[in-house]
């Protein structure tokens, strides 16, 4: 019987990871649940690393944008 190796993470999986860690202490330290009550969510330099590290994750470094 084989186990199921656990799936070997990609670099942007990684960068990904270490984002929600820096994005979660930051909430942390703010005594926030979420970025959305936070006073600078929208010039949040942190949280805007984040965002760029989801879709990076998501398109595993193609290029391309994400337009709203």
């Amino acid at each position: 019987m084989s186990s199921n190796p656990q799936k070997e993470r990609d670099q942007w999986e990684k960068a990904l990871d270490a984002k929600l860690l820096e994005l979660q202490a930051c909430q942390k330290e703010q005594n926030l649940q979420s970025c959305f009550p936070c006073d600078k969510l929208l010039e949040c330099q942190l949280r805007a690393s984040y965002v760029k590290a989801v879709y990076e994750s998501m398109n595993k470094g193609s290029g391309g944008g994400f337009e709203f």
